[in-house]
C-alpha cells in the first residue's frame, strides 16, 4: 500500500500521488494489485471526499494516533 504522507495534505498531493502509483507499476511492467492511501496532519475535509472519490484510504491523526477516516457510503478502494 504505498502512502502520501505530508504535513498538510492537498489536492495536487493527492493528484500527485495518483499519478506515482499508475506511473511506477507501469514503467515497471509490475502487475501486482495495490490499493493507496494518503494522510496529513492536517487533511481538509475537501481533500478528504476528493482523496475518497479517487479511491484512496485517508489517514487522520486522532490524538497521538492514526484513524482511517470514514468512508462516505458505498466507498470501494481503487485497486491499482
Amino acid at each position: 500500500m504505498p502512502v502520501e504522507v505530508k504535513t498538510h495534505l492537498k489536492k495536487g498531493d493527492v493528484d500527485d500521488h495518483i499519478e506515482w502509483i499508475r506511473g511506477y507499476m507501469d514503467r515497471r511492467g509490475d502487475k501486482r494489485r495495490l490499493v493507496g492511501a494518503v494522510t496529513g496532519g492536517t487533511v481538509p475535509e475537501s481533500v478528504r471526499r476528493y482523496a475518497q472519490k479517487w479511491g484512496l484510504y485517508v489517514l487522520e491523526q486522532s490524538g497521538e494516533s492514526v484513524l482511517i477516516a470514514e468512508a462516505p457510503d458505498g466507498f470501494t478502494a481503487r485497486i491499482w
